[in-house]
């Protein structure tokens, strides 16, 4: 039976991992030449946007065996724009191949690839990648995982760089350092070590391997992919050292996740699974019940609608083959299934599955209204954005009946250039976008109590009180039932206020969305003549809004985490600007005439920095970008929001449109 592995590759933009995945096709003779990102010719990047800009944005899945191991990859988008790919391609695979430029090095986003990784305890291999080129330094770069990561780097490969069109990788690494590595964490290879010997090669790989697998070691390799050199060395490092796809379900029952969801034109939603239990089939029904979905606020809804598989697809690129099945441990795309999202779980919800919203690698911080060229393609452009927000959930489509407006949020420019050429591209629609602005959210001032006494006009009943408590910045909401007894508010009732809840958070004070609290339902009452089932989706968004007004609101503004590095006579203009913008930032490192400060900047004050950045130092600087959460901020440096919708605080007015008395 041959081992199969999935794995991930990972990079922050531009360093080569795409030009990497092309290789490694090659290498196990998947393809004939290895394609180019320059040309518009690389496998994984299918999407016409894709070839054109020679960018991927999307994840890729492809497929190659190397002796006895079936190594499915998932190509990822390196720009931190469509991070959100990478981040739910890390649910489906049981290893990562972490690319880093040999001359740029370790990048802001590299260390965010880095942390997911290590939050879902998957083993990473280390490829530090064009050490062809000028002014690259593997060694430096291998120094800095330990710098930055705390990682124990296992160097691989060496390299010896002659010049900018040559380098050689040998075939295997100083064995003697090899041995003291795993020494610290193998007794028998210690032992063999103090007494002077050297341990088996079937020793030192079963030991690297485990060590590897258990992120005590990280191996390194190096090698430029423009040129094939170390791709050999690289499928040896993977099929040897990469654990196999032997998930917590393997042999129980039917467990998968869907990580990416693409739309066909003739067939319809096209949902790529990794499955970690059991097998599915064509013409298999996933039945009601065994689809299960779970919500950004951690609650489980559970759907399906025994709808039936028509297809499944293995990929290669844009290429496929119609398997016919699907089988523990592996990754294909199942067809027909129309109630499918990114992010479902079919069938068993494994150990493993709980756990892949631990870290996220994407959050939008910018929001833009779309509008249609003309009012007649008000609706295609309506239908366009909900079959793109269910391949990128992180759009968050809104459309505003009230103000007959629509929303969607974006994690940067880049992606909302995106966005505008596939809306072209794909569905033939010019739309209209206004100048993306901050999405600010808010959080209780003080703790507080709130109660809504909805018992008028005959027939309702629904009273309840809230307790919001603050939490420390970036924990979420949580939502605690409390101890209301059953016999004094029915529990589907105390259901009705959960749900409710959820929904009513969207909007605050400032008419953001609600952040790092918690809130408990500390009393409630039904009746069981007067009330209707449908009371508490009234009461509570009205005894949600009383709370927040007794607690008070505080503004919180979106961060990111800034690297810049610029020559070294700019560095005072850099300094000033970082505190002219409300920024902080950590002791600025100079080195041969460059300069490199770390510092974290409110998202409002710096959209536009990189661009002014490049214009006083002549395009001889760096920016580099990440989110880094959210900060407290006066009123007066945000923006408020206008309330969209019937507000709860209009309590007579809202019931009325609650009841279904005035239309919206």
């Amino acid at each position: 039976m041959s081992k199969i592995t999935n794995i991930a590759i990972l990079a922050h933009v531009d360093a080569g991992k795409t030009t990497l995945t092309e290789q490694l096709l090659y290498a196990a003779g998947a393809i004939r030449r290895p394609g180019s990102v320059d040309d518009g010719t690389a496998q994984t990047d299918s999407l016409d946007i894709e070839r054109k800009r020679g960018i991927s944005v999307r994840a890729a899945s492809t497929s190659i065996t190397c002796g006895d191991t079936v190594i499915n990859i998932i190509d990822t988008p390196g720009h931190v724009d469509f991070a959100g790919e990478a981040e739910r391609a890390l649910a489906a695979v049981d290893g990562v191949i972490l690319v880093i430029s040999a001359v740029e090095g370790v990048q802001s986003h590299t260390e965010n690839l880095w942390r997911a990784a290590g939050r879902l305890d998957l083993p990473v291999i280390v490829f530090i990648n064009k050490i062809d080129r000028a002014g690259s330094d593997a060694a430096a770069i291998t120094a800095d995982l330990t710098r930055y990561f705390g990682a124990r780097p296992v160097p691989l490969t060496d390299t010896q760089n002659e010049g900018e069109r040559s380098c050689s990788v040998r075939e295997t690494a100083d064995v003697t350092a090899l041995c003291e590595s795993l020494a610290d964490f193998d007794d028998d290879i210690a032992q063999l070590y103090l007494d002077g010997k050297l341990p088996t090669r079937a020793k030192i790989l079963s030991s690297l391997a485990e060590n590897t697998r258990l992120r005590r070691l990280t191996p390194v390799l190096c090698g430029s992919a423009a040129m094939g050199v170390g791709i050999a060395e690289l499928l040896g490092a993977v099929t040897s050292l990469m654990p196999g796809s032997d998930g917590d379900n393997i042999g129980g029952g039917v467990s998968g996740v869907v990580f990416k969801l693409e739309h066909d034109s003739d067939i319809g939603k096209v949902a790529h699974v990794r499955m970690f239990g059991g097998e599915l089939k064509n013409r298999d029904i996933i039945a009601e019940g065994e689809l299960h979905r779970t919500g950004g606020h951690g609650e489980q809804l559970i759907g399906g609608r025994g709808e039936k598989i028509t297809q499944i697809r293995r990929f290669n690129g844009a290429r496929y083959v119609d398997t016919g099945h699907i089988g523990a441990g592996d990754i294909a795309a199942l067809c027909g299934l129309s109630d499918i999202r990114v992010g479902d779980i079919i069938g068993e919800v494994s150990e493993r599955m709980k756990n892949r919203d631990s870290y996220r690698l994407a959050n939008p911080f910018l929001t833009v209204r779309v509008a249609p060229p003309t009012p007649d393609k008000l609706t295609p452009l309506i239908s366009a954005l909900r079959e793109l927000d269910e391949e990128e959930p992180l759009l968050g489509f809104r459309w505003e009946p009230t103000e007959r407006e629509i929303n969607i949020n974006l994690t940067g420019k880049i992606q909302l250039e995106i966005i505008t050429a596939l809306l072209r591209e794909r569905y033939n629609i010019d739309a209209v976008f206004s100048p993306p602005s901050v999405i600010y959210k808010e959080t209780p001032k003080n703790a507080g109590f709130g109660s809504e006494a909805y018992t008028m006009p005959k027939p309702c009943w629904a009273v309840l009180t809230l307790k919001f408590e603050p939490l420390p910045r970036g924990c979420g909401v949580t939502f605690d039932r409390g101890n209301v007894p059953h016999n004094k508010l029915f529990y589907k009732y105390q259901t009705h206020n959960e749900t409710s809840f959820w929904q009513s958070i969207s909007q605050g004070l400032f008419g953001w969305e609600m952040t790092d609290f918690k809130c408990t339902l500390v009393d409630g009452e039904h009746h069981t003549i007067h009330t209707h089932p449908l009371d508490f989706f009234v009461a509570t968004p009205m005894a949600v809004m009383n709370t927040i007004t007794n607690c008070g609101s505080i503004l919180l503004e979106p961060m990111l985490r800034v690297r810049i590095s610029a020559p070294e006579n700019a560095m005072g203009k850099v300094i000033s600007d970082i505190t002219m913008m409300r920024g902080e930032f950590d002791t600025p490192v100079a080195v041969g005439g460059t300069f490199t400060v770390d510092c974290r900047l409110p998202v409002a004050a710096s959209l536009d920095y990189p661009v002014k950045l490049a214009s006083f130092t002549g395009g001889r600087a760096l920016f580099f970008s990440d989110f880094d959460g959210y900060r407290e901020v006066a009123p007066e440096l945000g923006a408020a929001s206008p309330h969209r919708g019937i507000d709860p605080r209009d309590r007579s007015k809202w019931i009325l449109y609650a009841r279904g008395a005035i239309q919206m």
